[in-house]
């Protein structure tokens, strides 16, 4: 499944928390430098007043859809996007609080509009093709992939080339699919999305030592997912260990007990 940009702090589907951070006990810090502030006069003007306005706004709705109530944080995010009506951000949380409500449409306008709006972020053009491939459109989203990827200030172009590789396996594109995927592992050797697509696509051209080479260094970079331990039973049955397809089995049993009963066969 393609991944959302996590970058921002209002994204599609996710919603980073601020956490506090702090030294090791007993361990005390550095002295800061001591300097003279020059002396300043004191300026609020309206400008800032809503810059203000927006982020507290913003920050609530993002709290509000990581707690579930989607009708406060979009309530949030309107306010938000009425301070500031073309910033992206607020259109974003706008998306995701209309996809958590199962009303597609109406997200996928709020993606389109904040993609229109930050065409050179190349987060909010990943959100929005990853968006499209896990609805059923990834012929279309390849070329936001595309876009994300050519972003010239996008600090993570391998989340999207991922997720691009990922879309075009679906559609059976191949070749696309290896190239982007190879060059997301280039850039993040530990990227979990393309570790994972690499490892189905060596296992569907039947190169299964290349495919249980990267499901284990997929399990090793995040905790398992029922697909993938499915997967890695299933490479290893095809090279003959059904004892490592065994131990998969017995993780999924483990961990994904609600399943189990549907992949005892691997």
């Amino acid at each position: 499944m393609p991944l959302p940009d996590r970058r921002m702090p209002a994204v599609l589907f996710s919603v980073l928390a601020l956490a506090g951070c702090g030294g090791p006990k007993g361990v005390k810090p550095p002295k800061p430098h001591l300097a003279v502030a020059p002396s300043y006069v004191a300026r609020d003007d309206g400008q800032v007043r809503r810059v203000h306005q927006y982020q507290t706004q913003l920050a609530l709705a993002g709290g509000e859809l990581q707690a579930g109530d989607t009708a406060a944080a979009e309530k949030r995010a309107r306010a938000a996007l009425g301070l500031f009506p073309q910033r992206a951000d607020a259109m974003l949380i706008l998306a995701a609080t209309a996809d958590r409500q199962g009303k597609a449409e109406q997200a996928q306008q709020w993606l389109q509009r904040a993609a229109e709006t930050a065409p050179q972020r190349g987060d909010v053009l990943n959100n929005y093709g990853a968006w499209l491939c896990q609805n059923g459109r990834a012929s279309e989203s390849l070329a936001w992939f595309d876009r994300a990827v050519a972003a010239p200030a996008y600090p993570t172009p391998e989340v999207a080339q991922a997720n691009a590789g990922t879309c075009a396996l679906q559609l059976g594109q191949r070749e696309r699919a290896e190239r982007d995927l190879r060059a997301a592992l280039q850039r993040d050797a530990g990227n979990m999305q393309a570790l994972e697509s690499m490892a189905r696509l060596s296992f569907d051209q039947g190169a299964y030592l290349e495919a249980r080479a990267f499901a284990e260094r997929r399990l090793a970079a995040a905790p398992a997912t029922l697909s993938m331990l499915q997967l890695a039973s299933q490479i290893e049955a095809r090279l003959g260990d059904q004892r490592a397809a065994d131990r998969y089995l017995q993780r999924i049993r483990q961990e994904f007990p609600q399943a189990a009963g549907t992949n005892s066969k691997g």
